[in-house]
């Protein structure tokens, strides 16, 4: 038998913990909970993205096989939401691989996705 583990956080390296945080809790309506200089964390009480410095940080290139991870959030409206998070900083790659979702970047070049709710 295999120990099952819970999932308590996701970390993500970057070059600014405090900065990333703060765009994220305005991407996901989460608290920041913790907020330096080398590490940050936001929080709705039971999901945790935590941001960790790491100043020589690159991000991949997009399309291209160093991409790590991505993040996928659902959204009532794509359009409006990803023109939200372009005004706060996020930009959107021009290689986009599909229909119905948004690939975007983070102000720090780390990609997402922009989901339509299920019908």
């Amino acid at each position: 038998m295999t120990t099952t583990a819970k999932l308590i956080a996701m970390t993500i390296d970057c070059a600014e913990p405090r900065k990333l945080a703060e765009f994220y809790a305005k991407v996901t309506g989460y608290e920041v909970q913790y907020a330096e200089d080398e590490y940050a964390g936001i929080s709705d009480g039971t999901v945790n993205i935590f941001f960790q410095r790491v100043p020589d940080r690159k991000p991949a290139s997009w399309p291209g096989p160093d991409k790590q991870f991505h993040l996928d959030f659902r959204v009532p409206d794509v359009a409006e939401a990803v023109q939200e998070y372009l005004d706060l900083g996020a930009t959107k790659p021009e290689f986009q691989p599909g229909d119905g979702w948004v690939v975007l970047a983070d102000p720090e070049g780390h990609l997402f996705c922009v989901c339509p709710e299920r019908s």
